[in-house]
């Protein structure tokens, strides 16, 4: 459980970054969409994970590994922003967000099973009167 201190500092984060993608760094990735769907701060604030989400890249793993080369390059742009709010800018570590992919695995998942339709011809009454009667 994040504390109160956590949870503001992680939303900070995601708000900064988020504009730190949209607006400075875009030349950086060859016109893909980054979206930070989740931060994630440890208690002593010095290091935050950023879950991301990515549209418009043909390789996501590739891009990944370019934010990473990248990550002084983001943190410098993420510390002129928040350096007045903050003492401490973490360190920040960058993973895939795949939770939207998962969604859509689970919902093809239910879509493929085979629901038998209801039998016409079983009374669930008659079945509780035998069950009463015993």
């Amino acid at each position: 459980m994040e504390s109160k201190r956590q949870q503001k500092f992680s939303r900070l984060i995601q708000k900064e970054l988020a504009e730190v993608f949209q607006r400075e760094t875009t030349h950086l990735f060859g016109g893909a969409y980054i979206s930070v769907s989740t931060v994630r701060v440890s208690p002593d604030l010095g290091m935050a994970r950023i879950y991301l989400s990515v549209m418009l890249a043909p390789n996501k793993e590739e891009l990944l590994q370019e934010l990473r080369v990248n990550t002084k390059t983001i943190r410098h742009h993420l510390a002129q922003r928040i350096k007045s709010q903050v003492r401490i800018i973490p360190e920040l570590v960058f993973y895939l967000d795949d939770s939207a992919e998962y969604a859509a695995h689970i919902d093809k998942l239910f879509d493929g099973i085979e629901i038998p339709p209801e039998d016409k011809d079983y009374d669930t009454d008659d079945y509780i009167e035998d069950i009463d009667n015993k």
